[in-house]
């Protein structure tokens, strides 16, 4: 103590330099926290950015492959109605009377509500 009171000058110096270092830490810590918080956000934006790309190509592929399963299904009835023209109408007709029945059904039970 005797120390300080013989050189304040001294201590207040010492002081200083104490108060630049922890300034100087502070500053140090707090960029190094930045910097990381902007390569998490450039990581986030990157996988956005890669699961984006993803979704677009799944999607693509996706509607190709519904694409051509619908040609060949297209196809297939196409070959079924010129191989069996009669089977194919009685399929058809077949189908017409289901659909109109069921509908006489679902307009039924509509008009009883």
């Amino acid at each position: 103590m005797s120390n300080l009171m013989n050189n304040p000058s001294s201590a207040i110096d010492r002081a200083a330099q104490s108060a630049d270092k922890a300034i100087t830490s502070t500053q140090t810590a707090a960029n190094q926290a930045i910097d990381g918080m902007a390569n998490t956000a450039h990581k986030l934006q990157d996988d956005a950015v890669h699961l984006t790309q993803r979704s677009v190509d799944a999607v693509r592929q996706g509607s190709q492959h519904l694409r051509e399963s619908a040609l060949h299904a297209k196809d297939s009835t196409l070959g079924y109605i010129k191989d069996e023209p009669v089977k194919s109408m009685l399929i058809a007709a077949a189908t017409g009377a289901a659909l109109m029945a069921l509908l006489g059904l679902m307009s039924r039970s509509r008009s009883h509500h």
